[in-house]
Formats: structure tokens, C-alpha cells, sequence
């Protein structure tokens, strides 16, 4: 019974934390860096950490309802799919 309790407990916990990522209000933990360049137009970009390409927009650190952990700002933009 002390089993059945525990891998019940384990399967909500982990059924929440996947529902939430799937949901939009989680960043996607998937992350790259990217170097510094400078643009054709001499614009300097400088380097930045970003989610991995995904096929969403809910996931990442600029869209509504998420966390940038790198920069601490919430996200602010409306995914457009």
C-alpha cells in the first residue's frame, strides 16, 4: 500500500510540472548561448542566452506568464501561435 501511495504521489507531481510546461507558464528549460555580433547596418547585438527552437512560442522567456532566469524580467508579449 506504502508503494501504491508513493508512485501515486510521484505520477501527480509529475503529471503538474508537465501540464504547467505544456501550458505556456514555464520557460522551456532547452537553452543556447549566443555571441556577440554586429549587425549590416552597424548595430552591436550582445551575446544573450535563449530557449531552443521548439515549433511554440508559449515557452519562451519574452512570452506572457514566463521567467527569464538569466535577466530576472517576467515576459510580457502574446505568443502569436
Amino acid at each position: 500500500m506504502r508503494q501504491l501511495f508513493i508512485a501515486a504521489s510521484f505520477f501527480l507531481a509529475a503529471s503538474g510540472a508537465q501540464a504547467q510546461y505544456l501550458g505556456g507558464t514555464g520557460s522551456n528549460p532547452s537553452t543556447h548561448t549566443s555571441s556577440g555580433y554586429t549587425r549590416n547596418n552597424g548595430t552591436y547585438v550582445a551575446p544573450y542566452v535563449a530557449t531552443n527552437p521548439n515549433g511554440t512560442q508559449r515557452d519562451n522567456f519574452g512570452s506572457s506568464g514566463n521567467h527569464n532566469p538569466y535577466t530576472g524580467q517576467t515576459g510580457h508579449r502574446t505568443p502569436r501561435y
